[in-house]
Order: C-alpha cells, then sequence, then structure tokens
C-alpha cells in the first residue's frame, strides 16, 4: 500500500506499431522508461494496445475481416507469458506501478485484457472485458467477474475497466464497493469522432465523483498512415479519426492538468490522496450514502467454466458391508408388513 500523500501518476496516448511484430511492446518498454524519467509511479496504457486495437473490425464486414483477425491472433499474448514478464522487468526496474490493454490468446479465444503489474513486477490482477462492444463481439470472447477485483498496490487500491464497461454502472459500483482509490481506465481512440472524446470526459469525471476517487484514463491513437492502411475507403477513414481523451481526473470531479486529444503524448498530474478522504467524508456511496437495505448488488465472481463434474472424477471406494447379524433380522422383520391371512 501507498503511504505517501502523493502520487504522480500518468496517462498515455500511443500509436501501436501495427507493422512490426514486437514493435508495439517495443514502445510500451520505452515509455516506461521516458515516464520514470519524469518521476513518474503509476502509468496507464490503453485499450489492448499489445499488439493493437482491432480497428479493422469497426470499419471492415466480418466476411472480409478474417485474415485481419488471424493476425491479430497470431500476435496476441498469454497471460502470464514472455511479453507480459518483459513489462514487469521494466516495471521492476523503475519501481513503477504499470496497467497495460492486450489481446489476450487462450487457446482458440482472444480476450481484451487489462493487466496490472506492480513496482516489484508482480502481475496483481488479469481481468478481461465482461461485454465486447458491438463490432468487438466478433472479435474477442465475453470476460466474466472472477476480475471485478480492486488490488492494493505500491501507489494503493487500483480497480479497471476498460471503455464501455464505465456505462455498465453495476460493474463500477462492484469496483466502488471495494474502496478503490484509483481506477484505471482505457479506451481505444480514434474512433466515431468528437462525440467520443466528450462521452469519455462525462464518463471519467462521473466515475471520479461518484466514487470518490482518481481516475486516470489513456485513449489509443492512430497515425493518419495507419488509417490509410486499414482503410482507403474516405468515409471508413472519417470513423477512425477523433474520439481521443487521455485525462486524469480528482475525486470531487476536476479534471488535472491538459488532456490530450491529439497525437502521441503523456498526461501527467500528481494525486493528493488526502483529497479521497474529503470527498468521501461529504459523499460515500458505498458507506454512509449507501442504502443497503434497499438497493444492494449481487456479484457471481466465479470463474466461468465450459463443463462442470457433478461428482469427483475417482469416485471413493464403498465402505465393506457389516455381515448381516441376528439383531438386524429381527429389526427387518419388525417392519415387513404382515403376511395375507
Amino acid at each position: 500500500m501507498n503511504e505517501a500523500s502523493t502520487v504522480r501518476a500518468a496517462a498515455a496516448q500511443i500509436a501501436p506499431d501495427m507493422d512490426t511484430p514486437g514493435g508495439t511492446l517495443d514502445k510500451v518498454c520505452d515509455w516506461i522508461d521516458d515516464a520514470a524519467e519524469r518521476g513518474v509511479q503509476l502509468l496507464v496504457f490503453p485499450e489492448t494496445l499489445v499488439p493493437y486495437y482491432p480497428y479493422f473490425s469497426f470499419v471492415r464486414a466480418p466476411a472480409f475481416a478474417g485474415p485481419d483477425h488471424l493476425a491479430l491472433y497470431q500476435q496476441a499474448v498469454t497471460v502470464p507469458g514472455p511479453e507480459i514478464d518483459r513489462v514487469a522487468e521494466r516495471a521492476r526496474r523503475h519501481g513503477m506501478v504499470v496497467v497495460l490493454g492486450v489481446n489476450e490468446r487462450d487457446r482458440g479465444t482472444l480476450y481484451n485484457t487489462q493487466v496490472v503489474l506492480d513496482g516489484d513486477g508482480r502481475l496483481l490482477l488479469k481481468r478481461r472485458k465482461i461485454t465486447p462492444t458491438y463490432h468487438e463481439r466478433m472479435i474477442w470472447g465475453q470476460g466474466d467477474a472472477s476480475g471485478l477485483q480492486v488490488v492494493d498496490s505500491g501507489v494503493g487500491r487500483i480497480g479497471a475497466l476498460a471503455c464501455w464497461e464505465h456505462y455498465n454502472p453495476l460493474a463500477r459500483y462492484a469496483l466502488m464497493t471495494q474502496h478503490e482509490e484509483i481506477h484505471c481506465a482505457q479506451f481505444p481512440g480514434s474512433m466515431v469522432g468528437p462525440v467520443f472524446a466528450d462521452q469519455i470526459e462525462a464518463a471519467m469525471r462521473h466515475h471520479a465523483a461518484e466514487s470518490g476517487c482518481f481516475v486516470v484514463n489513456a485513449t489509443g491513437w492512430l497515425e493518419d498512415h495507419q488509417i490509410q492502411a486499414i482503410t482507403n475507403d474516405p468515409a471508413q477513414q472519417k470513423a477512425l479519426r477523433g474520439g481521443c481523451m487521455t485525462l486524469i481526473v480528482s475525486p470531487e470531479g476536476k479534471v488535472l492538468g491538459e488532456p490530450i486529444t491529439e497525437g502521441e503524448g503523456l498526461c501527467v498530474a500528481d494525486l493528493d490522496m488526502d483529497l479521497i478522504l474529503k470527498r468521501k467524508r461529504m459523499m460515500d456511496s458505498v458507506g454512509h450514502y449507501a442504502r443497503p437495505e434497499l438497493l444492494s448488488l449481487l456479484i457471481d465472481r466465479r470463474p466461468a467454466a465450459t463443463f462442470h463434474e457433478p461428482f469427483p472424477a475417482t469416485a471413493p471406494a464403498a465402505p465393506e458391508a457389516e455381515p448381516w447379524s441376528d439383531d438386524d433380522e429381527r429389526q427387518y422383520a419388525a417392519v415387513l408388513p404382515a403376511a395375507p391371512q
């Protein structure tokens, strides 16, 4: 747990390397090094940054997206795995907490996964997006509630959600009940247009004020040449611009510093952790402002399983029967119906 009253946090607005296998991971490690030089203690990267967000699925019909989907499988990571180990080593080197979005491959299924690494390199949390949004349902499988956990880290209690999970109030409340101090949010960015950026800002500020925690949100970015490589249709290219809002918000709903909406960059702010108590003294949504006898939340945190065994695979041997005694015979005869006359 963090005992300091101030934490330097950063959110990275960064473009993936969509041409070189492993290139995005190289950028992630370089950005961790650069952030460390600026004294950053917590660094949040965008949604499924490694190897890249499946932007193709937003503009391309499913019938023509097969090769791109397969290419994403081939570059996806396992958790744990060598790619995560590499980021963990960087986190450990700098004593930095890192929150990274990845495409996780679990045999034949991809998941939108958030990874939280502590400053000593330990994997604190692996959680899968519970409901992929719209076009994403053709790309990723559904996660479960086992990952709706808030974890203790070197900078405080951290919770995480991805993109439109922030429009699921019960998912947010599940983290609020665990008293998150820093909420790490991730969006893909470079989609939909300016209205997406406005929605992101509204959602992040609302969650910060409602939960009484800091929010550190990172959105992705696409360069013009990357958009052109995804599609040569001008209308589709327009759909892959805008929608970037990388920002940090205080527990009072105030934006700290300048949000990043264009280009790559690092949004950095010092979090005054004393503001959490100041806010919750006034309004604690899961404490004195809650009415659990009227409204409560039920969470099924059991990991989803594709099969269940009602009995153990190897049943215990039946106990050996006792020999039949004269006393057993008398008790048995006593309960038999009378013989017909």
